[in-house]
């Protein structure tokens, strides 16, 4: 990469709690700028920081300061992908404020120098990997020149009324069940079984069913769990959930129709449209009027169709951008 570092920038460790706010305040920017939908407060930062896993925060985030300002920053994370790749994610802001002028390109030189003493311990194949949305304009030419490439494009889908989705019966032989304590594991089971061969889906760590039901949007009371009655076993399964923190930011009632799945056996049989309606009354009768979801476009069951026939439509189009980590 080439650029000048702006007089005046200093790069500089992340301080802990007393650089949320600021950190907020440049998401929070950025976000209008770009069109993102999203509002943060320091608290929503500071719990999320409070969640990662196998995170230095000495050595994995980065704050740009201009004459004292916080005006951006970056941190890595990493996950094993389903080749056993280890994809290393950049989460980073500029001020809208403060953009073009190097600042963007001096993090990311920052983030790839990390990402390479990371690969390096880790071995095997490692890529820089980074979600970008529709907005992120500025962002997506920076990383082109960077010699990043699309790897995968997703769509963000909305149904704005939960008022005229029909009943949907389930196909013959299936139920759907009130999720008990000793339904988790097969639930959670299933649904990574089903997701096996997705892209980005990498088969369950220990440790992570534990995770998982620590997590936000672990909200059961909401969930559609399709069982095989015959078989006793868990066939599909919807399991929305909402964004309290979000609402009450934005000042809107909205679920998200998430964490969608059907087993092998039992697809092409309608299973996860009955579930899908099911999962919008249950949004519906915890007082939503919309919901939200995540797509990926390339999904080889075309799943976004199955999604426009409930109702959604896409709203945004986003994309993973990818560069082998060079050692």
């Amino acid at each position: 990469m080439i650029g000048t570092i702006p007089p005046g920038l200093r790069l500089r460790c992340f301080a802990g709690d007393g650089d949320f706010p600021a950190m907020a305040d440049v998401a929070n920017a950025v976000f209008v700028a770009d069109k993102m939908g999203w509002i943060r407060t320091p608290e929503h930062i500071r719990r999320d920081y409070a969640r990662f896993t196998d995170f230095d925060p000495l050595r994995d985030i980065v704050m740009a300061e201009l004459d004292g300002q916080l005006v951006g920053y970056v941190r890595t994370s990493h996950w094993t992908d389903e080749n056993e790749w280890l994809a290393q994610t950049q989460i980073g802001f500029v001020h809208p404020a403060f953009r073009r002028r190097g600042i963007g390109t001096e993090l990311l030189r920052w983030v790839e120098t990390r990402q390479r003493e990371i690969a390096r311990v880790r071995g095997g194949v490692s890529v820089h990997h980074v979600f970008v949305t529709e907005g992120e304009v500025g962002r997506v030419a920076m990383l082109r020149r960077a010699d990043y490439v699309p790897a995968r494009h997703f769509m963000l889908m909305e149904r704005r009324s939960l008022d005229d989705m029909p009943d949907v019966p389930l196909p013959e032989g299936f139920e759907v069940r009130p999720v008990l304590s000793e339904h988790l594991r097969p639930i959670f089971d299933a649904h990574m079984e089903a997701l096996q061969g997705h892209w980005g889906v990498a088969p369950p760590k220990p440790g992570d069913f534990e995770r998982w039901t620590t997590l936000p949007t672990f909200q059961p009371h909401l969930w559609q769990v399709a069982w095989h009655i015959e078989s006793e076993r868990v066939a599909g399964q919807v399991k929305p959930f909402i964004n309290e923190e979000q609402n009450t930011t934005q000042n809107r009632r909205r679920g998200e129709t998430e964490f969608i799945s059907v087993g092998a056996p039992w697809r092409r049989r309608g299973l996860a449209r009955a579930l899908i309606a099911k999962a919008l009354h249950a949004q519906r009768d915890a007082g939503m009027n919309e919901s939200a979801l995540g797509v990926d476009a390339d999904n080889a069951h075309e799943a976004a169709r199955l999604y426009e026939s409930c109702g959604f439509r896409v709203v945004q189009r986003n994309m993973v951008l990818r560069k082998l980590v060079d050692r």
